[in-house]
């Protein structure tokens, strides 16, 4: 059998071995070892695909990703959450949705502070899920806020996506931290936008809040919002703009936040040994499965190109004949689909590799191209019918949500999520300005 033959059947196998139910890591592992024995023989097969394991573990911008989980796991565990959704609800709860408002703004902010999609949307979901049903909220309306503010993990920095895909696509961190910015600011004011339009047009799916829930002095508003909020965001700011500046690698950024963390934990009186026991250990739990898939995906690909996989995709492309056009919508296409089906960093360490030589030939801007990718990722996150939102808020909603009300709930917000990418590609400055500017 010929290289080519090979290297075409090797999606189907690891797709059915997926589909089975085997773990998508061990899934790429497996075909990876077995398409490779043709390749190597037995004997250099397990040498050469130790290679593979080398690279990724001599990946300097890896390290940061056990610290920005660690960094994430604190706050989660901590109270700051709530604190920060009691400030949110202070300041919006008087204006139509205030309660879904409240929630979508702490996930802007945690998304920041996490870099873990789900994370996010189940930390923010267990705060704002009873408020929101207590005050008789539209299932809907509750569930879209918190799948579609959950997403946000996946582009405000410091994502760990941004940092796999940089990675991976060999694009400097601090260039792609930078690029996500304004697209982020973007769809979270969209989708900020959205819910005060339905929440005025449909007054009943958001009944207002008491007001004597919000009869305080402004000068102790002020003083629990400098207490509350202040402290996480001054952490955020420091850790990505340490990257953005230049001041800091971003391993060094990571570290800063993750010690910045505990230090809240120990000024917030939140400090507990049991409680740093738990994030250390859910720190491991994440990444020893995120690093897992990254060497899965790198053996996975690198053994697809070694079967002439990459002339097979070359073959197609040229056949297709699509034009530079065509092209990215092609290859946005199928991250689209295949973010459906997989999690994120498996869409990004096999697609990635293969997208990236036909970039610079059709003239597209490999920056450019990772925001867009981003920007599919995270819809696909909330798209149903697969959407893995919709999994992760099963497991926090109470149980008379039913599944056609999440589904009916995120709609507009992937909406909000395309028009971003649509605004992205015609409008490329909104992705590229600020990398240069920071340059």
């Amino acid at each position: 059998m010929s290289a080519m033959p090979l290297a075409a059947w090797m999606f189907p196998a690891a797709f059915v071995l997926i589909f089975l139910g085997m773990p998508v890591s061990l899934s790429l592992i497996v075909i990876a070892v077995a398409f490779s024995i043709p390749f190597f023989g037995v004997e250099l097969a397990g040498l050469q695909l130790y290679r593979f394991v080398g690279s990724v573990a001599n990946n300097y911008a890896l390290a940061a990703v056990p610290l920005f989980v660690f960094m994430g796991a604190v706050l989660e565990n901590s109270g700051i959450g709530r604190r920060v959704f009691e400030v949110m609800k202070l300041w919006l709860g008087r204006l139509p949705g205030g309660l879904a408002l409240a929630a979508m703004s702490m996930c802007a902010v945690f998304a920041a502070g996490t870099g873990i999609v789900g994370a996010v949307e189940v930390m923010v979901g267990l705060l704002a899920i009873p408020a929101m049903v207590a005050n008789k909220y539209e299932k809907s309306l509750i569930s879209g806020t918190i799948c579609a503010g959950g997403s946000l993990g996946t582009m405000i920095p410091p994502s760990i996506v941004v940092i796999i895909y940089a990675s991976v696509a060999q694009i400097p961190v601090g260039d792609v931290l930078a690029a996500v910015i304004i697209p982020s600011g973007i769809m979270v004011a969209l989708f900020i936008l959205w819910i005060l339009l339905y929440c005025t047009i449909r007054p009943q799916a958001a009944p207002r809040i008491d007001p004597s829930e919000f009869d305080m002095p402004l000068s102790e508003k002020l003083k629990l919002t400098v207490t509350a909020l202040i402290p996480p965001l001054l952490l955020i700011c420091a850790v990505v703009g340490s990257i953005l500046a230049g001041i800091a690698a971003v391993t060094e950024a990571a570290a800063v936040g993750a010690a910045g963390a505990v230090l809240l934990n120990v000024i917030y009186r939140d400090f507990t040994w049991k409680g740093l026991w738990g994030a250390a250990y859910k720190t491991v739990v994440i990444t020893s499965m995120i690093l897992l898939i990254v060497v899965g995906g790198t053996m996975f690909t690198s053994v697809f190109r070694l079967q002439g996989g990459g002339m097979l995709v070359t073959d197609l492309v040229r056949a297709l004949d699509f034009g530079p056009t065509g092209l990215l919508l092609l290859f946005l296409g199928i991250v689209f689909v295949m973010g459906a089906l997989l999690d994120w960093v498996s869409v990004v360490l096999i697609c990635i590799p293969l997208f990236m030589p036909f970039l610079a030939p059709a003239g597209i801007d490999p920056l450019w191209f990772a925001i867009l990718v981003i920007v599919m990722i995270q819809t696909s996150y909330v798209t149903p019918p697969m959407a893995p939102s919709i999994f992760y808020l099963r497991g926090i909603a109470p149980p008379d949500f039913r599944t056609i009300e999440m589904y009916k709930g995120v709609i507009p917000f992937v909406a909000c999520q395309l028009l971003t990418g649509v605004l992205v590609y015609f409008w490329p400055s909104l992705a590229l300005w600020l990398p240069v500017v920071l340059r």
